[in-house]
C-alpha cells in the first residue's frame, strides 16, 4: 500500500511540475513578443512599417504604373490627330491601344518633370471605385507630363443628353437618368469618405462617363490638384458652361468643399432633368438660366416646361416631384442647407427603387404622368 502511494505521489508532483514548465514556456514566449514593437495594423514588426495611410501610400505605389514615351506613342501612332479625341483643362487627349490590347484614355501636355506630379499621381491611383474612372498611370519624358486612365467607350452623359451623334433615345428614360445620377453620386460620396476627404472641385456632366453597361463614372477626380490655382483656359462658352456647375462661394471665393461638389451634381441633375445645358435661358424671353429658374422655382404649374420632352411619359409623378425637390436642395445657394452626397445616394436609390417598381407593375409607355398644377400638389 505505502508503495502504491508513493506511486501515486510521484506521479502527481511531476505532472505538476509539467504544467509549471508549460506556464513558463508560454509566459517567456508572451512577453518576448510584447517586446518586440508593432508598427502596422497587421501586427509586422518591421521597423520599416509604418502606421496608417503612409503603408496603404506604399502599398499602393506600384499600382500608378510609369509608361514609356515610346509605348504611349505606339499606341496613339504617334498622336495623330486621329487619335485625339478632345481636349481638357489638363491637355490634349488621346485614344490609345498599349501592347496589351488594353486601351486607354491619355491625356497630356507640356510641362517639366516634378516629383509632385508622381506623388499626386500615385495617391489617385490608389483610389479605386465601380464608379470613378481609374487612374493608370504616368508619363514624364522630353517636357511632357502625361496621365493614363481607363478607357470608357460610351463617353460622357454631356454627348447623350444634347451632344452631337446622341445615341438611341431609349438610354434616355427616366429610370436610366436616375441609374446614371445614383453611380455618378456614389462617385462622389466615395471621395468624400475617404480620410482625408477628397472633393472633385471640377464635376460637371461632361465628366461623368458611361461605360458599354450604361454604367456611370465620374471623371477627372483630384484633376485640379495637378493644375494649381490657374486653370489652363478653354473656349469661352466652354469656360462659361464650367463655370455654371461651380457654387457661389467656389465663384467668389474660390471655397471648394464636399457641398460645393454637391451644388454641382445638382446642376448635373438639372441637365439630366432638362436635356439641355444648364447655361440655356428658360425660353427667348426670359433672361433666367436653368438653374436660376430652380432656384427661385414658385410656380409649380410650369413645371413641365423644363422636363425633357423625350422623356414622353415613361415616369410617375410622385418620383419625378421628388426628383425635382432633390435638384432645389442641392443647388441652394446656401452651402449648409445642401444635403450630403451620402443622403443623395440614399434618395437617389429609394427613388429609383420605387421608379423601378411601380413602371414595371404598370408597364412601360403607360400614361402614369401627372403634370402642371397637380405636380408638386403637396407643396401648394
Amino acid at each position: 500500500m505505502s508503495r502504491s502511494l508513493a506511486a501515486i505521489l510521484g506521479g502527481a508532483a511531476g505532472a505538476v511540475a509539467l504544467v509549471g514548465i508549460i506556464i513558463i514556456i508560454i509566459w517567456f514566449c508572451l512577453s518576448h513578443n510584447r517586446s518586440v514593437p508593432r508598427t502596422s495594423e497587421t501586427g509586422s514588426s518591421d521597423p520599416s512599417v509604418q502606421v496608417g495611410r503612409p503603408v496603404e501610400a506604399e502599398l499602393t505605389v506600384q499600382e500608378a504604373r510609369r509608361f514609356e514615351m515610346e509605348e504611349l506613342s505606339s499606341a496613339t501612332k504617334n498622336f495623330s490627330d486621329k487619335s485625339l479625341i478632345g481636349e481638357g483643362k489638363f491637355g490634349e487627349v488621346y485614344k490609345g491601344l498599349l501592347h496589351d490590347g488594353m486601351l486607354v484614355a491619355i491625356k497630356k501636355r507640356p510641362s517639366a518633370p516634378s516629383q509632385e506630379f508622381i506623388e499626386e499621381v500615385r495617391y489617385l491611383s490608389s483610389i479605386q471605385h465601380r464608379n470613378l474612372v481609374t487612374l493608370l498611370g504616368y508619363c514624364q519624358e522630353n517636357d511632357q507630363q502625361i496621365l493614363v486612365y481607363e478607357y470608357i467607350p460610351n463617353g460622357s452623359v454631356s454627348i447623350h443628353l444634347y451632344g452631337a451623334g446622341q445615341v438611341s433615345q431609349e438610354k434616355l428614360e427616366f429610370k436610366h437618368r436616375l441609374s446614371i445620377a445614383l453611380g455618378a453620386a456614389k462617385g462622389l460620396a466615395h471621395l468624400h469618405s475617404l480620410s482625408p476627404r477628397l472633393v472633385h472641385k471640377d464635376f460637371k456632366t461632361a465628366n461623368v462617363l458611361v461605360d458599354e453597361n450604361f454604367i456611370a463614372k465620374v471623371a477627372d477626380a483630384g484633376l485640379r490638384n495637378f493644375l494649381g490655382r490657374v486653370d489652363i483656359a478653354g473656349p469661352s462658352s466652354q469656360v462659361a458652361a464650367d463655370e455654371m456647375f461651380l457654387a457661389p462661394e467656389v465663384r467668389e471665393f474660390r471655397r471648394f468643399s464636399e457641398k460645393s461638389d454637391g451644388y454641382s451634381f445638382g446642376v448635373f441633375l438639372l441637365e439630366l432633368l432638362s436635356g439641355h445645358e444648364a447655361t440655356e435661358l428658360l425660353s427667348s424671353d426670359s433672361n433666367q438660366n436653368l438653374v436660376e429658374w430652380v432656384q427661385n422655382f414658385q410656380d409649380a404649374g410650369n413645371i413641365s416646361s423644363i422636363i425633357d420632352q423625350r422623356l414622353g411619359n415613361s415616369f410617375t409623378a410622385e418620383g419625378m416631384e421628388e426628383f425635382i425637390q432633390l435638384i432645389i436642395r442641392c443647388v441652394d445657394p446656401s452651402s449648409e442647407r445642401r444635403p450630403a452626397m451620402s443622403y443623395v445616394v440614399m434618395e437617389l436609390d429609394r427613388i429609383l427603387e420605387k421608379e423601378m417598381s411601380l413602371t414595371t407593375i404598370m408597364g412601360e409607355g403607360t400614361p402614369v404622368v401627372i403634370l402642371g398644377s397637380q405636380l408638386f400638389r403637396s407643396s401648394k
